[in-house]
């Protein structure tokens, strides 16, 4: 069963990185794209539900702000956007790494891996559109942290809250602006029609 669970971690981390590599514009472009991976979200809900003491984590995990103050984020470059989002997202990938080495439970271990996985994912996608865009990864403290939680509950929560709001964000800018941008393959010339 194991084996099973990391082989298919394994293939959706393959699946997910060619997308963002072989064919950028899919992920930016295809709300879909970006929902299906969302919907992983739920399925560790519910293996959470299935994983007795799983929501209570050995170590508090530090998480970074996920709300976005329409103003201020109308009033920062592409480049600034898509720093924010990678640098919360390597927040969270970092907080559920250090929780999940502490963690005795073999079923918590499992689910925060999961966990961990599809934060890298996310990491790679926009990581790779920061390379494409030129952008400069800010310093940590440029990433504002909001609250510490010691549930995985309230971890899985406001990572989705993440995905929807900040990455959707990006994902409208970029639609809006990618002929600026000019997200690019070998083959094809990206753009959102």
């Amino acid at each position: 069963m194991k084996k099973e669970k990391q082989a298919g971690l394994l293939l959706l981390l393959i699946g997910v990185i060619y997308l963002a590599q072989a064919r950028p514009t899919d992920f930016w472009c295809n709300r879909q794209a970006r929902k299906t991976m969302e919907k992983k979200i739920e399925g560790m809900r519910t293996d959470m539900v299935a994983c007795v003491g799983a929501d209570t984590l050995p170590s508090p995990v530090q998480l970074p702000c996920v709300w976005v103050h329409a103003a201020e984020w109308a009033n920062k470059t592409l480049q600034q956007k898509c720093a924010e989002v990678v640098e919360a997202l390597r927040v969270f990938r970092d907080g559920v790494q250090g929780t999940k080495n502490q963690s005795t439970s073999e079923c918590q271990t499992s689910l925060l891996e999961k966990l961990e996985h599809h934060i890298a994912n996310y990491v790679a996608i926009v990581s790779r559109l920061q390379t494409q865009s030129g952008t400069v990864t800010p310093s940590r403290s440029a990433v504002r942290n909001c609250s510490t939680v010691n549930s995985t509950s309230k971890v899985l929560q406001q990572y989705g809250i993440l995905l929807k709001r900040k990455l959707e964000r990006l994902a409208v800018v970029l639609r809006d602006d990618v002929p600026k941008v000019e997200l690019r393959t070998t083959t094809t010339e990206g753009r959102c029609s």
